[in-house]
C-alpha cells in the first residue's frame, strides 16, 4: 500500500475526528472489513484513517457544564473523575471505575443536577487502546434542568470489570445485560447478568472487534454463499 493518500479519498488530519486539541490517537484503520494491502479492487484497500478519542478539556468549559461539575466534583473530590471532555458541544465524564455507583447515585439525587434517567449504557471496543480496550458508555438526562451529559468507564481486556449501577438506575437492567452479552463487560452487582440476545452457549463476543466474521454457507435458489471469512481475496 501507498504511503500517500489516494487522491479520490478525503484528507486525514492526525487528530482523526476528535476536534479537541489534545486528541489522543488509539489505533489506525486501513481497508474496509480487514481489507489489506493492494488485493482489493473495490478501492477499500487505500482507505486508511487515524482513530482518536477527543483529549481532556479545560476549563472554563461553559454553559451550565462548569457549574455541574464543579457541584461534582464537590461532592465526589476530584479524583473520581479521569478527565472532563467537552467536544462537539457536549459534556463528557470519565469516571473511574470504582467510583462509578457514588458519582451515578449523586448525580440523580443531588438538587442542582438531577439527572434522573439513564437511557442505557453502549459498550466500545478499542482493541489497540492498551489497558483500556473496554469501554462503557452512559447517556443521562435530567428533566428537571432539560440537559444531558454522558459518563464513560473503561476497563482492561484482561480485568473486564465494571460496577452495575441497576441499584440506582433499574432500567439499566437489560442494558448491561446486552452490553455483557455482545463485548464482554461484566458488570459487577447485577442481579442477573445472563446473554439477552445471543443463546446462552454462544462462544465469545460478537461485537468486539477482533470477534471473527465468521458465518455459515447460505443457500440462494440453489447456489451457496460461502460465510465472509472463506470468500476468495481479489489478488
Amino acid at each position: 500500500m501507498s504511503d500517500t493518500q489516494p487522491e479520490n479519498l478525503p484528507a486525514t488530519t492526525s487528530a482523526g475526528d476528535a476536534q479537541t486539541p489534545a486528541a489522543e490517537v488509539v489505533d489506525q484503520r486501513e481497508g474496509m472489513f480487514g481489507v489489506r494491502g493492494t488485493g482489493d479492487t473495490s478501492g477499500f484497500g487505500g482507505l486508511r484513517r487515524q482513530v482518536a478519542l477527543p483529549g481532556g478539556s479545560a476549563k472554563p468549559y461553559g454553559s451550565w457544564f462548569d457549574g455541574a461539575t464543579e457541584r461534582l466534583e464537590g461532592l465526589v473530590g476530584d479524583q473520581a473523575l479521569e478527565k472532563v471532555v467537552v467536544d462537539r458541544g457536549e459534556l463528557t465524564l470519565h469516571v473511574r471505575r470504582e467510583r462509578l455507583v457514588e458519582v451515578a447515585q449523586h448525580l440523580r439525587d443531588d438538587e442542582a443536577l438531577r439527572f434522573e434517567f439513564c437511557s442505557g449504557v453502549s459498550g466500545v471496543h478499542y482493541p489497540n487502546e492498551t489497558g483500556r480496550e473496554l469501554h462503557a458508555v452512559y447517556h443521562l438526562l435530567s428533566i428537571t434542568h432539560n440537559r444531558r451529559i454522558r459518563l464513560e468507564v473503561s476497563c482492561p481486556d484482561t480485568d473486564p470489570h465494571i460496577p452495575s449501577i441497576v441499584s440506582v438506575y433499574p432500567a439499566n437492567d437489560w442494558h448491561e445485560r446486552e452490553t455483557w452479552d455482545f463485548f464482554g463487560i461484566i458488570f459487577d452487582g447485577h442481579p442477573a447478568l445472563t446473554r439477552i440476545q445471543m443463546p446462552d452457549d454462544w462462544p465469545g463476543h460478537p461485537q468486539r472487534k477482533d470477534y471473527p466474521l465468521g458465518g455459515i454457507d447460505v443457500e440462494y435458489k440453489g447456489a451457496v454463499i460461502p460465510p465472509p471469512d472463506t470468500r476468495r481475496s481479489y489478488n
